[in-house]
Order: structure tokens, then C-alpha cells, then sequence
């Protein structure tokens, strides 16, 4: 049931994710330090309160589990030896069972603050609590009550999942007569120890934090600045009447003036006019003094009240830009439990040690954050860490570190993630890298070992020898970089063999401002944020040569292509006078490991500029990462460098033979996903008999990793194949923002409903079935998509 009263809702949901928070933290720090009694009464004090709280509200359900949660830790305090009570962590001591109660008091919380069912058998989680097993019948069943149906919510350690892949539910034990008492449990995870519902038709949400504690000095502050900023408009609106006195008499100037030239004109000599051009000047004289007067008043009043009203401005800013800044411990705190569960799971032991945890970031940082932490500690206990047996082998600790860590500098915010586990090894990655299509040998051979340990990243690299619920589906590490430099951010790896690795990500301190770089194309200014800018300068037509069908130059003896960004933003040809002596403007551009030279009109400046976000019908205009107001009141697009990156790969249009830019009609490209080559060669024909460019693919994998290589219009792709089957490619696509509009079109045989089904869950646009395909359902299809 849910709270009448908003109010209290929002009350009750900020003060139990607290007390529930505070739980799961002791409880974890219990696990290893079981006679620490102050951790211990803390604990029951957070019950006692969760329990109040619950019941003054009438969330009943909550208030009968704390109550019971409060009644075990008492029972635990008044034991002579805890430790012995709390047991090893095991799925029957006290310590499991206290876990499996918090996580069905969070869903039944969610249930009270928006209303969704929870489906939590309140009576069955209890009679956990109180020691009953699943399946297990007590020794006196007189005292059993008789049920007809028990299905327990619950947290279950095995049950930890990416998130990316659907999770593993154990069945529910459901009893339809009066037996004895059967609890059982069905869960989902997010890989938090937090409970998430999940339904086909509504994908998990991101990470999102709702609420913000502030404290009541920063909102008297920001209360005082909002009164003063009422005082200092009140006093631009006397300004106005100032400026209005001006015209007036200006007005009346300009008025008397005339009348005294028609005067003039009629009376051209004679003691009359002389009176009225002394009385005129007279009066001139006077005006001019008084609109003197005026107008220094006004420029003097507008400067400070200019000044003051940027002061305030600024202020008001920088406090709200201070309320939304959050410590690191909101995120850090979400993944002790995750961590221990799945080093559980995997028969590893492993201690998470978070520094920095007061470090403040901006809310959107830390929501956007979340998820790659949460890869990157998943990744470095399934790939990273030693069983026991083999670190003590080495030498090494049984129990593995994993460090977290948040600092500030004076232009990022830095985390690092560290182990002391086996860390990379080169010569796998390489390995991987040829047998996934990502790179031949021949470029492995002229990498550095730094460049080789970068490929982690790429699309579908995976060292995983088979899928499991952690790896080997090829995702993770790829989405972690996309999620960064959606931040503007970067990342980067090192790696000690034998002795761990580190992943550094920095990250920019905030997200709403930017030091941009403008530009001039075609007579608009464009911004290009200058952290992706690695240096400018002038080149001439001799220095540029082709290479592999691209236009480039030699710097510091590398080569870099380079590219007109009016042809990357497609934008009209315009006479430009340029002659072959003619120097031209190039930016070049830093993305990770590739370079890019940008070929621009002018340059113009470089300053700070307040970003505005796109909306939702321009979420994802590519090229394009926002919006700014220049302080001439232009509008001006804030360029995307990494978008800009995979359009120039995509494009090999040549500019070293002439200056002059043309606008070649380009035909819409299509990404053709088949494992049957006979199938491939039909589609093939049929789409460029049509006018689409085809590229093709063999499988899933395939196709996802020419998919991040350039871009294209459309997708269509059977289902059943190899690596990566249709549907599995269709949501790896949807997982990036860039691709949640583009047109994903299946050609498949499975023609059942629950096929379309899965279809359309998994981001198809359209499903096209081979038994009934003619080439006109599939050309009606691009054409309304595309």
C-alpha cells in the first residue's frame, strides 16, 4: 500500500534509504569484526527508528521485519561470544538471513513510496528470520501455521548478475493446499544487493539519485542572494525611468527645435528673431546639461548595478552548482555487498578498501559513474583476481585488494581502481584481438604496450573462455569508455604483470560549463571543448598527401588525416577564394589514441561557456553534444570530438586538390547482418539495386564491431547466427545512447509470436519473416524507418 501524503512519502522513502544503508553497511562491517558491540547497538538503533518510522505511517509490513530485525540484534548483544552466533556467512546464520530481510524491506518500501507491488510475502520472510529453511519441515508441526501459498522476496548471494544479461531466478515453491509452512525465494539483483523489478516491457532504469540533502545554511545563503537579486532588478526598472526621461527629452528638443526653425524661416531678421534664438540657445544650453547630467547618472547607476547583478549571478550559480554536488560515498557505498557476493560466488576473497569517499562530484556525474564502477569491479575480481589457493602459491595474500579511490585536482576529478592481482596479459589480448577481427597482426606488431593494453576496450573484446553470468558476452569495459567520454572524460590502464592493474578515469570537475575552442565554418561559429584539442596550426596544400584514400599530414613524424568539418557536418559548398598558397586553419583533435585534423575558415577565440542541453527531439543529433549563447547573443553548437572521429573514418572525400568544397549526394548506408552467404548476396543485391550502400557482416560480433567503426543509416539482420545471434546484437546496440534511434530491421524464420515477442523487446523496429519475404516488405520498411 502506498502513503497517502506525498510529503511523508519523499520523508519516509530519504529516511529508510538511510536506516537501510546504515544496516547493510554495519552488518557487512560485522561480518569481519563480529565483536565490535558499538556496531552492534548502532544497528539497533537504525532497526528501532526504521520500525517507528514504518509504523506511524502505517507501512505495517516494514514495521513487523524491523521489529524482528531489532529482536535478533538484542539476542546477539546479550550473547557471550557474538562471533559464534553470527556464523560464517553461510545461507543459514543469522547474518544471511538479517541481509535477506533488508532487501525485501527495500522492495516493500519501493512499494509504499510509488504504489508498484512489491510481491513480497511479508509472513515468509519472517519465518526466515526466525530460522525456518526452504523445504524444511519443523519439529513441531502443530505449531506451523497453515498456508496455501508462500513465495519469499529475498536476496540470494549466487544470484549476482550483470546487467546486461536477464537474471537467473530460482523457482518459487508454491504450495496450493494446507501444508506446513515452505518458504521459498525468487529474486533479482542489481548487482548491488538492491532489489530492481524487472518487466519485458519496461527495461531497468538508470541509476538516478532523487534526492539531496541540503543543509540550511546553504539555503538561507541562497535565499539572501535571491532577495538582493529582487533589490538589484527593482533598481534596472528605475533605470528604464531614467532612460525614459532621456527620451522625453530628447523629445521635446527635437520638437522646440523645430518650431524654432519654421520661426526662423519666416522671420529672417529683426529683434524677434534674434530674442527667440537667444531664448533658444538658452534653452539648449540647459537641456544639454540636464541630458548630460542623465546619462552620467544612468552609466554610472548600470555599472554598479551591472557589476552587482554578475556578482549575484555568480554567487547563485556557484551555490546551486554546491547543492548539487554530492560525496563519492553515495555511490562508493553501493558496492561492499556486490563486491563480497561475487567474490563468494567465485570462491575468491577479496576486501574492498574505498578512499576518497568525501571527495564531491556533481550529481549527473556520480549517477552516470555508477554503472562503469560497478563493470570495472566485476571485471577485475572475474579476470583480475587469484583464487586463494594460486596467491598463496605466489606468495601473495589469500585475501585480495581491491582499491577504489576519488581525489580532486585543480581541472579533474580522478578515480582510480586498483588490484594486486595477475594483471594483463599482452600476449592473450593480442590473441583476442586477431580472432575477434579488431586489429591484424601486423598493427599489433607496431603498437605499444600501452596501445595493446587500450584494446580491453573495444567492442566486443572479451578474454572470457566461455559466457557465464559475469563474462564473456562481450560487454563491458567498451560500455565503460562510451560512459566516460559521454562525460567528457578519459581513461586509461596500466598494468604490472604478476602484481595487478590500475584503470585511472578522469573526469571533468563540472558538466554544465566548458572551456571551448570557437571556430568559424562557413560563417557560423562552432565550439569544440579544448581538452579534446591537441594543438592548431597552418598547413599548406604541398604538405598534404593521400594515404589509404584520406587526406593527411605529417606531425611530430606521425601521420594524421584530416578533413574539411564543414564536409563532417554536411554542410553547403561556399566560394571560399582560397588559392594553393592559401594556408588553411587545422585543429587536430586527441580522442584516446586517435588524431584527427580538422580543417577550418578561422579561428576565433577560446573561452568558458554555460552548456545547454539538447532536447529530447534533438537528443542525439550527431556531431553534436549541446548548445551555448556567445556573449554576441549567437547560437552556438558545442561539437562532439568523438562523433567527429568515427564520421571523418567513415569518409574519405579528398580536399588536397582543390580548396573549394563540394557537396557530393550521398546514398543512405545500410549495415547487412547474415551468416548465410547465399541469403547475404540476395539482400545485398536487392538493397543496392534500391540505392543503399551495403556493408555486410557475418555474424553478431561481426557486425557490431563495423557498426562502432563507421556510420551507418540502418541495420538489418537475421537472428539465428553465430557469436552473436540477431537479438543479442539488437540489444548491444540499444545499450549505446548514440544508437537508441537508429532503424534496426530483423529478417529471420522464427515466425512465432513469442519470436516477434522477443523481437521487439529486444529494440527491433520492424521483423520481417523469410517464409513471406518478397524485397518490397523490406524496402517499405527502410524507407518508412529511414
Amino acid at each position: 500500500m502506498m502513503i497517502d501524503d506525498e510529503e511523508l512519502r519523499d520523508v519516509f522513502k530519504v529516511a529508510s534509504e538511510e536506516h537501510l544503508q546504515n544496516l547493510d553497511d554495519g552488518l557487512l562491517h560485522l561480518e569481519n569484526h563480529p565483536d565490535d558491540l558499538a556496531v552492534l547497538e548502532a544497528l539497533m538503533r537504525e532497526a528501532h527508528s526504521l520500525k517507528g518510522d514504518a509504523n506511524m505511517l502505517g507501512v505495517k509490513d516494514v514495521g513487523t521485519l524491523a521489529h524482528q530485525i531489532e529482536h535478533i540484534l538484542t539476542q546477539l548483544k546479550q550473547q557471550e561470544n557474538p562471533a559464534s552466533s553470527l556464523g560464517d556467512g553461510t545461507t543459514d546464520s543469522p547474518y544471511e538471513r538479517l541481509a535477506h530481510a533488508i532487501a525485501a524491506i527495500r522492495k516493500l518500501v519501493h512499494e509504499a513510496v510509488t504504489g508498484e507491488p512489491a510481491r513480497v510475502d511479508t509472513f515468509s520472510v519472517l519465518a526466515e528470520l526466525m530460522g525456518a529453511q526452504p523445504g524444511k519441515r519443523e519439529d513441531n508441526p502443530s505449531q506451523e501455521p497453515e498456508v496455501n501459498s508462500i513465495e519469499v522476496i529475498s536476496t540470494v548471494k549466487n544470484n549476482t548478475f550483470d546487467k546486461n544479461q536477464e537474471p537467473k531466478e530460482n523457482a518459487a515453491i508454491q504450495n496450493r493446499s494446507t501444508e506446513r509452512l515452505v518458504p521459498s525465494i525468487s529474486t533479482s539483483l542489481d548487482g548491488t544487493g538492491a532489489e530492481v523489478s524487472r518487466s519485458p516491457k519496461s527495461p531497468t532504469n538508470s541509476y538516478r539519485i532523487e534526492t539531496i540533502r541540503v543543509g540550511t545554511r546553504h539555503l538561507d545563503t541562497l535565499m539572501t542572494q535571491a532577495g538582493e537579486l529582487t533589490v538589484t532588478k527593482i533598481r534596472i526598472a528605475h533605470r528604464l525611468g531614467e532612460i525614459e526621461a532621456i527620451a522625453n527629452l530628447w523629445e521635446e528638443w527635437n520638437r522646440d527645435l523645430f518650431t524654432n526653425r519654421f520661426a526662423f524661416s519666416r522671420e529672417q531678421q529683426g529683434d524677434v528673431a534674434l530674442q527667440r534664438l537667444e531664448t533658444f540657445h538658452h534653452h539648449s544650453e540647459k537641456r544639454l546639461e540636464q541630458l548630460g547630467h542623465l546619462v552620467k547618472t544612468l552609466q554610472s547607476s548600470l555599472s554598479e548595478d551591472t557589476t552587482r547583478l554578475e556578482q549575484l549571478s555568480s554567487d547563485l550559480e556557484e551555490g546551486i552548482r554546491t547543492l548539487r554536488l554530492l560525496p563519492f560515498a553515495t555511490i562508493f557505498n553501493l558496492f561492499p555487498r556486490m563486491v563480497r557476493d561475487l567474490a563468494q560466488q567465485q570462491g575468491k576473497l577479496v576486501e574492498l578498501i574505498a578512499e576518497g569517499k568525501d571527495t564531491l562530484a556533481d550529481k549527473r556525474l556520480l549517477e552516470e559513474m555508477k554503472d562503469p564502477l560497478m563493470h570495472i569491479l566485476r571485471n577485475a575480481i572475474d579476470h583480475g583476481i587469484e583464487p586463494p589457493q594460486e596467491r598463496e602459491r605466489l606468495g601473495k595474500p589469500t585475501t585480495a585488494t581491491i582499491r577504489l579511490r576519488a581525489y580532486q585536482t585543480p581541472t579533474n576529478i580522478v578515480l582510480e581502481i586498483s588490484d594486486d592481482g595477475r594483471g594483463l596479459d599482452l600476449g592473450k589480448i593480442k590473441q583476442i584481438a586477431v580472432k575477434r577481427g579488431i586489429c591484424g597482426e601486423e598493427e599489433l606488431a607496431a603498437m605499444a604496450p600501452s596501445q595493446i593494453q587500450a584494446l580491453i576496450f573495444a567492442p566486443g573484446f572479451s578474454t572470457a573462455p566461455l559466457v557465464t553470468e559475469v563474462s564473456g558476452r562481450g560487454v563491458g569495459l567498451d560500455v565503460v569508455q562510451t560512459n566516460v567520454e559521454k562525460l567528457k572524460g578519459t581513461i586509461q590502464v596500466e598494468s604490472f604483470p604478476g602484481l595487478g592493474c590500475m584503470l585511472r578515469v578522469n573526469l571533468g570537475i563540472t558538466l554544465a560549463t566548458a572551456h571551448v575552442l570557437i571556430v568559424q565554418v562557413n560563417q557560423m561559429p562552432y565550439a569544440i571543448p579544448v581538452e579534446f584539442v591537441q594543438t592548431a596550426c597552418l598547413i599548406k596544400s604541398e604538405e598534404i598527401f593521400p594515404l589509404e584514400g584520406r587526406d593527411t599530414i605529417i606531425r611530430d613524424s606521425q601521420p594524421i588525416s584530416i578533413v574539411q568539418l564543414a564536409d563532417l557536418l554536411e554542410l553547403p559548398p561556399m566560394p571560399s577564394g582560397l588559392t594553393q598558397e592559401t594556408a588553411l586553419s587545422c585543429i587536430i583533435l586527441q580522442v584516446g589514441q586517435a588524431q584527427l585534423g580538422v580543417v577550418v575558415d578561422a579561428l576565433v577565440d577560446e573561452q568558458d561557456v554555460v552548456i545547454k542541453p539538447q532536447s529530447q527531439l534533438l537528443k542525439r543529433v550527431r556531431n553534436v553534444s549541446g548548445a551555448t549563447i556567445l556573449g554576441t547573443g549567437d547560437v552556438c553548437m558545442v561539437l562532439n570530438p568523438q562523433d567527429l572521429v568515427k564520421s571523418a573514418r567513415s569518409r574519405s572525400q579528398s580536399i588536397s586538390s582543390t580548396q573549394t568544397r563540394q557537396l557530393a549526394p550521398t546514398k543512405p548506408t545500410v549495415l547487412l547482418v547474415e551468416d548465410s552467404i547465399a541469403t547475404r548476396t540476395q539482400e545485398k543485391r536487392i538493397l543496392e539495386t534500391a540505392g543503399y550502400q551495403v556493408i555486410t557482416a557475418v555474424d553478431g560480433l561481426d557486425g557490431f564491431n563495423k557498426l562502432r567503426s563507421q556510420f551507418v543509416d540502418a541495420v538489418v539482420s537475421d537472428v539465428q547466427m553465430p557469436n552473436l545471434d540477431g537479438l543479442g546484437l539488437t540489444a548491444k546496440i540499444r545499450q549505446y545512447q548514440e544508437y537508441s534511434e537508429l532503424p534496426i530491421i530483423l529478417v529471420t524464420s522464427l515466425a512465432s509470436d513469442e519470436d516477434k515477442r522477443r523481437g521487439a523487446e529486444a529494440g527491433a523496429n520492424a521483423y520481417i519473416i523469410k517464409g513471406s519475404f518478397n524485397q518490397e516488405a523490406l524496402l517499405s520498411a527502410l524507407k518508412r524507418l529511414v
